[in-house]
Formats: C-alpha cells, sequence, structure tokens
C-alpha cells in the first residue's frame, strides 16, 4: 500500500532539476520531494556512456532501497539519454526521464533553424539523432556543447555572479555555424541552462525563442501519480552525494525552492 508521505525522488549531477522541481511544484504543490544532487559526479556531460550508466543506477538503486520513494524523475538530459532504460530495467518504481524538447521547438520555429545547447555528452547520443529524424524533419538542427554554462548555472545557485562572457560564448559559437544566424529557437538540452534564460535571451537577442522540457516532465510526474495521496510530514530534503563548503553554499538557493533541509547520501 501506498504511504502518502512516500516522496517523489527527483535525481540530477547538480541542481539543474530544480527547474524541473519549480514546474511540479505548480501541479503538486503537497507531493513530498527528495531532490538528489550527486554533486561527486558532476559534470556527466564529459564522462564517458559507460560511467554515466553504471553511476546513474547505481546511485538511484541504493537510492530507491533506502528512501522508498513512489516515483523518480531522471531530471537531467544527459543522464536520461544515456542510462534510462538500464535505470528503467533494475527498478520497480515509474522512471520519468528527460529528454531535449526538440519536438515543441520544431512545433515553434518560423525559421526552420532550431539550436540547441547540451552537454558534450547529450549531443552526441543517438537518441538525439532519433528525435531529430523523428520529429525535426525538414528543420536544421545546430548542436552546440556547452558545458560553462553548467558551471554558471550552479554559480548562481550559491549566490556567485554568473560568468556573461560563458553565456556570450555560447551565443556566438552557435551563431557562428553554418545557417546559425537564422535560428529563431533554441533548445535547452540540459535542466541546468533554464537558470540562465536571462542572461541567455540577452546573449542571442531579440527574435530568438527558448523551449526546454520542465514543463512537459511535471505534467508527466502528476498524470503517473494521478489519485494518490499526498503528505508532507516534514520539510523537503536536498540529498547531496558529497559533503563540504559548496554544498553549505547553497543552502539559501535551495530553500527558494522550498528544500530546507540538506543531507549527505
Amino acid at each position: 500500500m501506498l504511504e502518502a508521505n512516500a516522496p517523489i525522488l527527483l535525481f540530477d549531477s547538480g541542481v539543474g532539476g530544480l527547474t524541473v522541481l519549480a514546474e511540479l511544484r505548480k501541479l503538486l504543490p503537497d507531493a513530498p520531494v527528495i531532490y538528489a544532487a550527486d554533486n561527486a559526479g558532476l559534470p556527466y556531460g564529459g564522462k564517458t556512456e559507460a560511467q554515466v550508466a553504471a553511476r546513474v543506477a547505481g546511485l538511484l538503486g541504493r537510492m530507491t532501497e533506502r528512501l522508498h520513494p513512489r516515483l523518480a524523475c531522471i531530471a537531467c538530459n544527459t543522464a536520461s539519454t544515456i542510462a534510462l532504460d538500464a535505470v528503467r530495467e533494475v527498478l520497480e518504481i515509474p522512471i520519468v526521464g528527460t529528454v531535449p524538447a526538440i519536438k515543441p521547438a520544431a512545433a515553434m520555429t518560423r525559421s526552420g533553424v532550431i539550436g540547441l545547447l547540451g552537454t558534450e555528452a547529450t549531443i552526441r547520443q543517438g537518441y538525439v539523432d532519433r528525435l531529430e529524424a523523428r520529429f525535426a524533419e525538414g528543420k536544421t538542427l545546430l548542436r552546440l556543447a556547452a558545458p560553462e554554462l553548467v558551471s554558471a548555472a550552479e554559480a548562481r545557485l550559491r549566490g556567485r555572479p554568473v560568468d556573461t562572457e560563458a553565456v556570450m560564448r555560447a551565443a556566438d559559437a552557435l551563431r557562428a555555424m553554418p545557417g546559425g544566424d537564422a535560428i529563431d529557437t533554441v533548445v535547452l538540452a540540459c535542466t541546468h541552462f533554464p537558470l540562465l534564460e536571462g542572461e541567455l535571451a540577452e546573449a542571442f537577442g531579440p527574435g530568438v525563442q527558448f523551449v526546454h522540457g520542465a514543463q512537459g516532465i511535471a505534467r508527466r510526474i502528476a498524470s503517473l501519480t494521478e489519485g494518490q495521496p499526498f503528505r508532507r510530514d516534514q520539510d523537503d530534503l536536498a540529498l547531496f552525494t558529497r559533503d563540504g563548503e559548496a554544498v553549505e553554499a547553497y543552502r539559501q538557493g535551495l530553500a527558494a525552492y522550498g528544500l530546507k533541509r540538506i543531507e549527505t547520501f
């Protein structure tokens, strides 16, 4: 029998999945949440597929045994595009993944040229190739690895200034690709990147729209838990895989998302 205080587990390599949490709160304000950040493994984008798959499947397996969530969401594009199938094979609870929002971007673009910002690992995945072939036929999808933006988003949650030069470099690099001057829609294919949407909008200038998957993920979680009882017995928890001063620096930023407890897994 499902306990009303059984949490929803949101998992990411860092704090990017907070963009998913923000949308989830709008739909399920009473749902208890554990937000797990694998800061010991951050960043995932530079790791091999085998490293990411083994790490994510192992961590989520152990977390599920200990925390007993009703559902787990891999709120990370890199981890989802690599490890989603492996995780679903080993866990018996519903698993929601995160995939680049190429389908809505293809519907939104007027110029037919779409930019995609992601990690090194995400942009090279066959999963992304399949999304492009299925949903963006006849369109041009320009992909750019922008690992600097992960660091910039993490800095923001720690209350530090955003590296606007890194944001500008990413925008300029995407624009510099053949056909890049016609980009009118940009897919933020890393859950960290919506934390920088204001800076990205300024860097790209007027006429460029941004799309990411947080709202769709939240709707999927709400659909899978429809009719279930929710009861929050205590403040929601942020769980990190490595302790230290850097974790403490997140405290104020996490509290803004309702995560008032911090522990180490």
